[in-house]
């Protein structure tokens, strides 16, 4: 028992510290990563406002204002028209999100557009730095450090004495994803805050919590993680067409941010978690907006995301051990709502991030890891209990029960049953020339021999009594035809007592017999007995009657009561053995012999040729 018992216990430590180490295994390598990227996608599309800053104005370069003012790149006296629209109106800051890093084929245009950012102090024109290969989250970064440029892309000097100056860099995650932004980038030429940044601070807004943000994990220092409050057009954008015609009023600017950048299809787009394809220049917009209404996300302690993974583990094994399969699902499922909807709400109101995915997907490995181990154990207790059923009840019975939905009444009840009774006579003598090992062998023999044949003949054995035998018919399943089959295995009985007679009279000099009695009636069967002690049996009157009648029984001899002889005479031979007079009994019996097998139910002889039984 001690031995079984420690395998098992040896079995489910393995089985968990599998778990564990594939648990680390996805966590170490990131393997859960997607999943995580969709559940914070999925938070801040759920949170959004769409609500941006009203300060906040995009004009956008669309196919209409390509088409009016002619293919790309324009002529850059177009950009001289907007910027003095845009300053006639009292625009706070200017941003531009097109890049001009190359002198255009008209030397006259770059000078007129020199001379007009000359004029003004509230414009931005775009850098690119240029990062170590094609920068991604696998790229080593020293945390608490800046992102280093080898270098940066800026625009032509002409025009870069005469405006402030920001990077136009996008920060894709693995999947292509744009989820944060580096507000700042170390390069050669110093740092460059990213165009949110730079219209912020020229615009005088408050941004010192956003040049002190909290390192994340394994991050560059000054890295945001972006809040998509808003889709492209919910900012309020304005074609740059209706700008330089004066369609729209130049009051409309008045003390606002704008940000000019292309909006037409196709053109400058990337893939944010609320847009598939965003044109960036919303990008730089969302930046803006989250500095101006102060929108920081942070993240839960990776220690905190760690002590909940271990929570889940735990819960999930001790719900697969201690609950029913059912239950424990319905509580691991109730767990991961709880988790998830729980970080929902931490971020819908504080803005803090919790990824509780790898809680949600360990816990569900451990929870069906630890079933599929509790499963394997039941399994096998249940194959050995049948088993060790298997030897009281016939098989065929063993494999009804397993799979019928019927369960076996708790308490007794009424029913037809046919009782078999067998004493051996002549086993005391024989004991006493025995050996106790060898009395043990020969009973061992005796009752194989006894239950082969009973449960061959679909029958139940109640009990082994010393050297008697207790066998019921028809329960606890029904057995059709019950008292043929127990006039049968009493027949066979019999004969297989023929040559352990002959063995026993040759080896020990001693003769034993066998007698057997048998009676059909209703009796009360069933589980019967305390509540610290149950066993399957049947009682009554007519059990008591089977067992008068083999005590009554000659060496060797069948004797059945006379409702089982008219139950059974179609097939079997009997001898009228006369009336005997039962202890308790007002009126004798009339009791027959069996001696021969004649013949044998329909519905037996089918069960044989279909293979069900002998």
């Amino acid at each position: 028992m001690f031995k079984k018992e420690w395998s098992k216990s040896s079995v489910v430590l393995f089985g968990n510290a599998l778990i564990i180490m594939i648990c680390l295994l996805l966590l170490a390598y990131g393997s859960l990563r997607v999943l995580s990227n969709q559940i914070y996608d999925w938070n801040l599309q759920g949170t959004m406002s769409q609500q941006p800053h009203e300060d906040i104005v995009v004009i956008g370069i669309d196919e209409r204002s390509i088409k009016e003012v002619g293919p790309y790149p324009w002529d850059r006296t177009v950009y001289v028209d907007l910027i003095q629209k845009l300053q006639q109106g009292g625009a706070k800051v200017i941003g531009f999100d097109i890049e001009l890093y190359t002198e255009s084929s008209k030397p006259e245009s770059d000078r007129l557009l020199a001379a007009e950012l000359a004029k003004h102090d509230n414009i931005i024109l775009p850098s690119h730095a240029q990062l170590e290969g094609q920068f991604n989250r696998s790229t080593t970064v020293k945390a608490g450090q800046l992102i280093q440029a080898q270098g940066v892309q800026q625009p032509i000097p002409l025009f870069r004495e005469h405006v402030k100056r920001a990077h136009i860099n996008a920060a894709f995650d693995m999947d292509g994803v744009i989820r944060s932004n580096w507000l700042q980038i170390e390069t050669p030429e110093g740092v460059f805050p990213s165009m949110g940044l730079a219209m912020a601070q020229l615009a005088g807004a408050d941004v010192s919590r956003f040049l002190e943000l909290p390192v994340l994990k394994d991050r560059p220092r000054s890295e945001l993680l972006l809040r998509w409050d808003a889709k492209e057009f919910d900012f309020e954008t304005i074609p740059f067409i209706n700008v330089v015609q004066g369609k729209v009023p130049v009051s409309a600017f008045k003390d606002r941010l704008v940000l000019v950048g292309y909006v037409a299809p196709g053109s400058d787009e990337g893939i944010t978690p609320v847009e598939n394809h965003m044109h960036l220049v919303y990008a730089h917009a969302t930046i803006l907006n989250q500095i101006l209404k102060d929108q920081v996300i942070t993240k839960a302690h990776h220690l905190v995301e760690l002590a909940l993974t271990l929570i889940a583990l735990a819960l999930a094994a001790l719900l697969s051990w201690r609950v029913r399969a059912t239950t424990g699902a319905l509580m691991m499922l109730g767990f991961t709502v709880a988790l998830l909807a729980g970080q929902y709400v931490l971020f819908m109101t504080s803005q803090q991030y919790m990824d509780v995915v790898n809680a949600v997907v360990c816990g569900l490995l451990a929870y069906l890891g630890n079933l599929s181990m509790k499963t394997y154990f039941e399994t096998k207790q249940k194959l050995y209990i049948t088993k060790q059923f298997g030897r009281y009840i016939s098989p065929d019975l063993v494999k009804e029960i397993a799979s019928s939905e019927q369960e076996i009444k708790l308490g007794g009840i009424s029913k037809e049953l046919t009782v078999l009774f067998l004493d051996v006579r002549g086993f005391t003598p024989l004991s006493e020339r025995l050996k106790p090992e060898e009395v043990v062998d020969f009973l061992n023999m005796m009752f194989d021999l006894i239950t082969e044949r009973a449960l061959a003949n679909h029958g139940t054995i109640d009990k082994f009594i010393g050297d008697a035998a207790m066998i019921l018919f028809n329960a606890p399943l029904d057995v059709p035809n019950h008292p043929y089959y127990a006039v049968k295995t009493a027949f066979e009985i019999q004969a297989g007592m023929k040559k352990v007679r002959e063995d026993v009279l040759e080896k020990y000099g001693v003769t034993i017999s066998v007698g057997i009695g048998i009676n059909t009636g209703d009796v009360v069967v069933g589980n019967i007995g305390s509540y610290l002690r149950v066993d399957y049996t049947a009682i009554g009157d007519n059990v008591n009657t089977a067992a008068r009648i083999e005590s009554n029984t000659q060496p060797n001899q069948i004797l059945v009561s006379e409702t089982t002889y008219e139950l059974t005479k179609a097939y079997f031979e009997y001898n009228f053995a006369g009336e005997k007079l039962m202890k308790g009994k007002s009126a004798p019996l009339k009791l027959f012999e069996v001696l021969d097998v004649t013949g044998a139910p329909e519905a037996a002889t089918e069960r044989v040729s279909k293979g069900l039984g002998k």
